[in-house]
């Protein structure tokens, strides 16, 4: 009796999963194209990165971000202030937490640095998480890239990245189950969630994506990109 009860709960959760992940993905919507006249107006530079705002109860999560953002920006073509000096500067200053350094003027920031332009990245989802049929380390985080000269926001954007993309799915429920098991203990030990965060970072500050961040002026492909005129 107990093992038919306990056959029939997890059906019973197993469904509302899968209705759930139905509903999810029922409610994505396209995204209209970013109007770019303002950042083609501005065409910064240098970019100062703010410590990420963490917004996920994992405490490795800003640093985790922090350490892998430069590479995209600067593959974009700009000049990416050192993140390490940037944070000692802050802590030299009297601010200790990411909180703190996100509260500071732009005339200030402008003042301090001289960056053309700062970005603001707040994460929303870091680590490794398990539900009954999966087991995945996901990170997710938005930006937005502001002109310190204008105050201007000139670009926003958004990335998503998983360790279950392309995961193959075979070997009946059990599989699952077993699947999701060993795929959390993995991922928990060797702190999975960094690499992903790597992915994350590269999907949202990438140049050349749809509605992502433009060229910037050390790269070849520089004002060739965008919705609207140079």
């Amino acid at each position: 009796m107990q093992l038919k009860l306990f056959k029939l709960r997890f059906a019973r959760a197993a469904v509302s999963a899968a209705v759930l992940a139905a509903t999810v993905t029922g409610c994505a919507v396209n995204r209209q194209p970013h109007d770019y006249t303002a950042f083609k107006q501005s065409r910064p530079a240098s970019i100062l990165v703010i410590p990420p705002l963490n917004n996920s109860p994992d405490v490795a999560a800003t640093y985790s971000m922090l350490s892998q953002v430069t590479l995209p920006l600067a593959e974009a073509g700009y000049y990416v202030f050192p993140v390490s000096l940037v944070d000692e500067t802050f802590r030299q200053n009297g601010l200790v937490n990411p909180a703190e350094m996100n509260e500071v003027k732009l005339q200030k920031l402008r003042e301090i640095f001289g960056a053309d332009a700062a970005l603001y990245i707040s994460i929303k989802h870091y680590g490794t998480t398990y539900v009954v049929l999966s087991s995945e380390s996901r990170v997710t985080a938005d930006a937005t890239l502001v002109d310190l000269r204008t105050e201007q926001v000139l670009w926003k954007g958004s990335a998503t990245a998983s360790s279950a993309e392309g995961r193959n799915s075979g070997g009946g429920l059990v599989g699952l189950l077993v699947q999701a098991v060993v795929s959390q203990i993995v991922e928990s030990s060797t702190n999975r969630s960094h690499p992903i965060a790597g992915v994350a970072s590269y999907r949202l500050l990438a140049a050349g994506m749809p509605n992502g961040i433009l060229y910037g002026p050390r790269s070849p492909k520089y004002k060739t990109d965008g919705n609207t005129q140079p």
